[in-house]
């Protein structure tokens, strides 16, 4: 089971009036950019349904509708009651099915979905490597058989100078501007902290495998610092 830590679920509801603002803030606006590129390259033909997990305040659920001009059902799930509720109060969210629920107990049938999509939660479901793949196998065991995983992420920069630079952004830069704009200096210095120490792309994809799936690939995007990957069941 998903170790639910009282005080990271406290993060992110003290954070949630405030979480895009600073999202975008923090990367010039290029989350929206990350999301809506995962976005296309999830919502492929015969894709009928959607389940976005740790969706927040629904932006990767909301691109994922976009994306599909209304052919796509979506449900999206969160574990943190404030990230819902601000989510669900979107004018664009109004035909998306919110829920209060962890990644690891989905509550919701085996293969029930065509396509599962992930932004930016990874790296907090990344509590231990068991977490993680606790997680990853709820994830399969939802999916239809040939249904598709979509996560972006941050990831580490394949060339050395780019990595050194976005762990000392993270390290420093982050922080400060989150406990400025969001008014919780302990929320950021703990987002920032899960930048440095979570996985480079070949490895996050061949925990993916570990999980059960299977043509597992990775894009990288602006310089290499966030990363789509792409996993079948």
């Amino acid at each position: 089971m998903l170790e639910t830590v009282p005080a990271v679920h406290k993060i992110f509801a003290r954070i949630s009036g405030t979480y895009e603002l600073v999202n975008h803030l923090l990367t010039f606006g290029l989350d929206r950019y990350w999301r809506r590129r995962a976005a296309r390259c999830a919502v492929q033909p015969g894709v009928a349904s959607c389940l976005d997990v740790c969706t927040g305040t629904g932006e990767m659920a909301v691109s994922v509708r976009r994306a599909g001009r209304g052919r796509v059902a979506v449900a999206a799930v969160d574990f943190c009651e404030p990230m819902i509720r601000a989510a669900a109060r979107k004018y664009e969210s109004l035909d998306i099915a919110f829920q209060l629920a962890k990644a690891d107990m989905l509550p919701f049938p085996d293969n029930r979905f065509d396509l599962l999509t992930i932004s930016f939660a990874v790296r907090n479901l990344n509590l231990t490597r068991d977490n993680l793949n606790a997680c990853l196998v709820e994830f399969r065991r939802v999916l239809r058989t040939g249904g598709r995983l979509v996560a972006v992420e941050t990831t580490q920069p394949p060339v050395s100078a780019i990595r050194r630079l976005l762990h000392f952004y993270a390290r420093y830069v982050v922080p400060r501007i989150g406990a400025v704009f969001s008014g919780s200096g302990p929320a950021y210095a703990y987002l920032s902290n899960t930048i440095p120490r979570f996985y480079s792309a070949p490895e996050l994809a061949e925990i993916m495998r570990d999980a059960g799936f299977t043509q597992v690939q990775y894009r990288y995007l602006s310089f290499g610092i966030v990363a789509i990957h792409e996993a079948v069941k």
